[in-house]
């Protein structure tokens, strides 16, 4: 069966299609239309390797959940379908380090990545043409800036290409997929930026990403997965007494995810984990960071309430190399 492969940026759509094993319903439609734009920032791998900055310790435990946090009781619960999310930190750069093996090892029914640096012209053909999988792509206006793209067996029946928000959109954060039971949205949430400098910005994004998503809610269970740029507990990250006035850890931030959750929506992770310390998915490359597992929780899966009965497990796949951040992985029953 033919599939589209739909790469969108505010620059333009095109659509390609190539022979693979396809699973659902209907095409997927193209909602939303930018002009260019940008703003000539320093990408947010930069801001975030200055803000999200790791403080030198001595005889830094290794991960108190292990190599791959979760699969704890929550692994003898039975499950039908398979999410993964990952920032990739440069999708060129992911896949010169075999990224595509771990998707093709773990099989993952959809698969959502971030920070893909990557405009729809320079997109290579093997993340374009996954084998089994249809593709969606969203670009920045910016080149080498933010992007997401989502691989997905089953056909979604609708895709949609931001939130409405021309400020935001611009930027190429979102892609919501509709399928039957719930709604998908893979995000790369703005970083508030060395010395703070987007905090303000990163509030409007946070308030106006919630609404889209409870609208969205008004019709489906939504199913939220990416790079949320932010710990939202001292469980979260390694050194929170030294990172509560940088990016991603401060109140105002916190204050933001916490506002979410209390609006219907739960952490997968911590639901099943509550206390499980050392459960990282980004570390600084600096100060052998990684190794030394200081780290930060910033990726997610985040479901409405109505989804809650539905998780099986949640699971952070620390070990896998390729990127910065490592990718976690949602099971479902539903």
């Amino acid at each position: 069966m033919l599939c589209s492969l739909e790469v969108k940026s505010s620059r333009n759509l095109y659509r390609c299609s190539s022979v693979i094993v396809a699973m659902g319903k209907s095409d997927a439609k193209k909602t939303s239309k930018r002009k260019r734009g940008g703003d000539g920032e320093a990408t947010e791998a930069e801001q975030s390797a200055a803000a999200n900055n790791v403080q030198e310790t001595s005889k830094k435990p290794k991960s108190e959940a292990g190599e791959q946090a979760g699969s704890g009781d929550a692994d003898k619960k039975p499950w039908n379908l398979k999410l993964c999310s990952w920032n990739v930190n440069g999708v060129r750069a992911w896949l010169g380090k075999e990224g595509l093996e771990y998707l093709k090892k773990e099989q993952p029914d959809v698969f959502a990545i971030q920070e893909t640096k990557c405009s729809d012209s320079k997109l290579p053909p093997e993340i374009k043409n996954v084998d089994g999988y249809h593709s969606y792509f969203l670009a920045g206006d910016q080149e080498g800036y933010s992007g997401v793209g989502l691989l997905t067996k089953i056909k979604p029946l609708d895709v949609k290409y931001g939130i409405g928000v021309e400020k935001h959109d611009k930027e190429g954060r979102v892609i919501t997929a509709e399928f039957d039971k719930f709604y998908l949205v893979a995000v790369y949430v703005p970083n508030a930026g060395k010395k703070l400098v987007r905090l303000d910005y990163r509030m409007d994004w946070d308030k106006d990403f919630r609404a889209y998503l409870k609208e969205l809610e008004t019709k489906k269970p939504v199913v939220l997965c990416g790079d949320m740029n932010v710990a939202h507990q001292e469980i979260d990250l390694a050194n929170p007494k030294t990172n509560k006035k940088n990016a991603g850890f401060t109140q105002e931030e916190r204050d933001g995810f916490t506002t979410l959750l209390d609006s219907g929506f739960v952490d997968s992770f911590r639901h099943l984990y509550p206390d499980k310390k050392g459960a990282y998915t980004f570390w600084t490359y600096m100060m052998n960071a990684r190794a030394k597992n200081v780290g930060w929780r910033l990726d997610y899966f985040i479901l409405s309430n109505a989804l809650e009965s539905n998780i099986s497990d949640s699971l952070i796949h620390s070990e896998v190399m390729g990127s910065d951040h490592c990718p976690v992985v949602l099971l479902l029953n539903i």
